[in-house]
């Protein structure tokens, strides 16, 4: 079989992981930014103490990067030596920390930071390093929803909550008619000059390794093993994230449904663990449908060495109301997951 870049990064074509709503439900996303909230959690509180400054803000309608470097001016600090766990939506009022070295607290104080509101600050003996949070908070309006829509919000989110959300990658990934992933293949399938710049690379690695992932748990989903273990799968446990290789998939599968473990998915990459037997076939044809064997990941390691990424995760603490302006959706995802993911399924339709 021919690889595909643009088949491979048509997200549109990805199953569902829920039954379609009984009522469609029509609304706008992001039509304001108060419609979209994010609430980073943590993986610890600052120490108190240290050379590096935590500070927990609030920004309306700018990236990270760019909140990250209005502060940093504030505190007459050097913005490269920012640290922050992970990037947040644009289009939205998120809240997260990030972390400033040598900076001094009451340069804050009375601070007016355009698109920013710093809400506290504590110090802590080390930067803020990417992936250093529990999860996000979010609360999303469906502007235009009525409370008819409520009840089948409700049951999608139910069954998610029941038997995890897909990890997909969605198509923000991908670029504009999935040119990272072409870009890509004619770089790492067909052996074309990679790009010069570092970051460039990296881009490209990701969305290939994105792209072949989202096609294992497409597979998943479509034979119904999204909440189970097959054998030789590489499990994640959910409390601890520990790794290990099913050899008993009848009583791993019961751990999956009580959402004790998860079924591991692969970022192809030279360093990456592999699963065993029947999960290994199975990534193995993947890789060979893309034109690679095993032994091509080492052209492209600097930029992408490789990881297992859960094929699903854990939806928690779901509300729906309604409201005058729409249907009100509340939920936590944990590190990793996207909220875009559950409005995919809600919406039945790609969400950005």
């Amino acid at each position: 079989m021919t690889f595909d870049p643009t088949a491979a990064a048509d997200t549109a074509a990805l199953p569902y992981a829920t039954e379609p709503p009984s009522a469609p439900i029509e609304a706008e996303i992001r039509a304001r930014p108060e419609d979209f909230r994010v609430e980073e959690i943590p993986a610890y509180d600052p120490s108190g103490e240290g050379d590096h400054l935590f500070v927990r803000f609030e920004k309306t309608s700018l990236n990270t990067p760019e909140a990250i470097k209005r502060i940093a001016i504030a505190l007459d600090v050097d913005k490269r030596s920012a640290g922050w766990a992970g990037l947040k939506d644009r289009h939205a009022i998120t809240e997260q920390w990030a972390s400033f070295e040598h900076a001094k607290a009451e340069r804050l104080v009375g601070a007016e930071i355009e698109g920013v509101r710093v809400l506290e600050s504590a110090r802590h003996n080390h930067k803020l390093r990417t992936g250093h949070l529990r999860g996000n908070r979010f609360t999303l309006l469906l502007r235009g929803a009525t409370p008819e829509h409520v009840e089948p919000a409700r049951q999608i989110l139910d069954a998610l909550t029941a038997r995890g959300l897909p990890s997909y990658f969605g198509p923000q990934r991908f670029g504009r008619d999935g040119q990272n992933v072409t870009e890509a293949a004619r770089w790492i399938v067909e052996g074309g000059r990679p790009p010069k710049p570092r970051f460039r690379r990296k881009l490209l690695v990701s969305a290939f390794q994105s792209a072949l992932f989202n096609r294992l748990l497409a597979d998943r989903i479509r034979e119904g093993t999204l909440a189970a273990a097959i054998d030789g799968d590489l499990l994640q446990k959910v409390e601890s994230g520990g790794l290990f290789v099913c050899e008993d998939p009848v009583t791993d599968t019961a751990r999956a449904e009580a959402f004790e473990l998860s079924a591991t998915g692969p970022m192809f990459g030279a360093k990456m663990r592999w699963p065993e037997r029947e999960a290994l076939a199975r990534e193995e044809a993947v890789l060979a449908e893309a034109g690679l064997e095993r032994d091509d990941l080492r052209r492209f390691a600097k930029a992408g060495a490789g990881t297992r990424r859960p094929y699903r995760f854990a939806v928690l603490e779901p509300e729906v109301a309604a409201e005058p302006d729409g249907v009100r959706l509340r939920f936590t995802l944990p590190a990793g997951g996207y909220a875009t993911t559950v409005l995919r399924e809600i919406m039945r339709r790609e969400v950005r």
